[in-house]
């Protein structure tokens, strides 16, 4: 008796179909799983046993072969246990065979019959829908994370004897009253008016979150260089349906969904130590899995002390900088990650901190200075958009905290400014995902149109400092965001000089 089940498997965010065939033949009992499965597909016969015991099923004595095609793709994961479940029960005439060619299955089986939830299984739902399956049968526990694909019959069950139950007619499928999946976006509880001072930061800010333009902050210690990269999420746009799908499918084959958090509807924000590996940072390993950069996507990366980062993981963010996506080849395999996020990073003037400090004396030599700062290649440095340098907070700023404070810059007003930059992006661009940092050459000179005096103060600053091309573009791009802040079409003086000083530092890295 041969039966056919469907399901899926999961690389890098992609899912693959996989036909499971179950053949009863013959000869001494036992189970033979073929198909490039990997330790964790093989254990399964032992957890499918012990849940068809269980719930009430009785385990075939025959010689079973379980094939899992193609026969030349690498199969991982547990959510094959349900398949092969049925697989077995179908061939043993428990379950009908009709109409199994439209439904697919995923879930884990514990010993006692119960499906639990499983990584990846957004990416299999979408791929499910792509293909046109009838509907997708798939544990309880991760169908808040499902449902956020529209359109398509998603079922979530509990256990092994309720789908079984269902799939013979014997029960029919009550769907939960209708749950906003999507609710409104949460608040933050980080806001930008808790930082003290340092206004001329909180604008810089401001550009980086209108134009998707990447920061870097020196300053000393105290200066709240890590305050201030801990709020840029909450003065980002919402995010659209299409990238809380994308981000969500990038944490649920992460394994980081919860039950209580199922949907990513909030930007991410991540700050690895400085401490983490090359692939850590990219992503890889074996099995493969999406690293900090691919689970900041369309959200916020940021690099505490980075010159403290090794240098193998510095190097490695030039092509996610660029191309907004990773490619991981090895040996066994090849996968491409989105990895399109906001670069925030910090790092102090010198190794104590204290480096042009106007009351503390540094303590570093000229040589541990240079070597210190010479961490960060030229490279590295030009593929970032704003070099800000943060002085430390006054004393007076200090002073009012407890009282009242004018002019208080918040999170509010300033999102209010980025969305409304980012609607004339949106409309100049004809997309939502394109922003000013990510124009290319032909685009600059499309969009970047500059007044005749800002042509003259350009042409003039460039003979002086001699920036590179790259520079050069971005001084434009960021000029082109301040524009578009000011509501302005064209690029001015004012504009052009502004983003000037954000490319010049005082006190220069090199």
């Amino acid at each position: 008796m041969l039966s056919q089940v469907y399901s899926f498997t999961v690389i890098g965010i992609s899912a693959f179909l996989v036909e499971i065939e179950v053949d009863f033949t013959v000869g001494l009992p036992g189970i033979t799983i073929v198909g490039l499965p990997d330790s964790s597909i093989k254990e399964s016969k032992e957890r499918i046993r012990s849940a068809l015991k269980n719930s009430g099923f009785q385990f075939p004595l025959k010689k079973i072969t379980i094939n899992l095609a193609p026969g030349d793709l690498k199969k991982e994961g547990t959510g094959f246990d349900l398949a092969i479940a049925i697989g077995l029960l179908a061939g043993m005439e428990v379950v009908p065979m009709k109409n199994l060619k439209e439904r697919a299955f995923i879930g884990e089986l514990s010993l006692d019959g119960r499906l639990k939830a499983t990584k990846g299984i957004l990416p299999s739902v979408l791929k499910a829908k792509e293909i046109n399956f009838k509907e997708i049968i798939i544990p309880y526990g991760n169908l808040r994370e499902a449902l956020l694909v529209r359109d398509f019959n998603i079922l979530g069950f509990k256990t092994l004897r309720e789908v079984v139950d269902y799939l013979r007619g014997e029960i029919s499928y009550v769907k939960e009253e209708e749950r906003e999946v999507l609710r409104e976006e949460g608040v933050y509880e980080e806001d930008f008016s808790e930082v003290i001072g340092q206004d001329f930061a909180k604008r810089a800010f401001e550009i980086a979150a209108a134009g998707g333009h990447n920061l870097l902050m020196i300053g000393p210690p105290g200066a709240g260089k890590t305050m201030l990269a801990q709020r840029v999420p909450s003065i980002l746009p919402p995010m659209s349906y299409e990238e809380i799908l994308e981000t969500t499918k990038i944490y649920s084959v992460a394994g980081l969904l919860k039950e209580e958090r199922a949907v990513i509807l909030n930007r991410p924000f991540r700050a690895p130590h400085h401490s983490v590996s090359e692939v850590g940072m990219i992503g890889g390993g074996n099995p493969p899995k999406p690293g900090e950069i691919s689970l900041a996507h369309n959200g916020v990366l940021f690099l505490d002390e980075f010159p403290e980062f090794r240098r193998d993981v510095i190097e490695a963010l030039r092509q996610p900088l660029e191309e907004g996506k990773v490619t991981i080849t090895r040996a066994n395999f090849t996968i491409t990650y989105p990895s399109k996020f906001l670069l925030v990073c910090a790092m102090n003037p010198c190794k104590c901190g204290y480096y042009g400090h106007p009351t503390k004396p540094c303590q570093c030599t000229y040589q541990e200075i240079r070597k210190y700062r010479s961490k960060l290649s030229g490279p590295i440095v030009d593929r970032i958009d704003l070099h800000l340098e943060m002085p430390p907070v006054e004393v007076k700023e200090l002073l009012k905290e407890g009282f009242k404070r004018d002019n208080l810059i918040d999170s509010k007003s300033l999102r209010e400014r980025v969305i409304k930059a980012r609607l004339k992006q949106e409309k100049r661009y004809g997309t939502p995902l394109k922003t000013n940092a990510l124009l290319k050459p032909k685009e600059i000179k499309k969009f970047c149109l500059l007044e005749s005096s800002a042509q003259a103060f350009l042409e003039k600053a460039l003979h002086k400092f001699q920036f590179s091309a790259r520079s050069f573009h971005k001084i434009l791009k960021i000029a082109r965001t301040i524009a578009d802040l000011e509501d302005c079409e064209i690029i001015l003086k004012n504009h052009l000089a502004e983003a000037f000083q954000y490319r010049i530092l005082e006190k220069p890295l090199y």
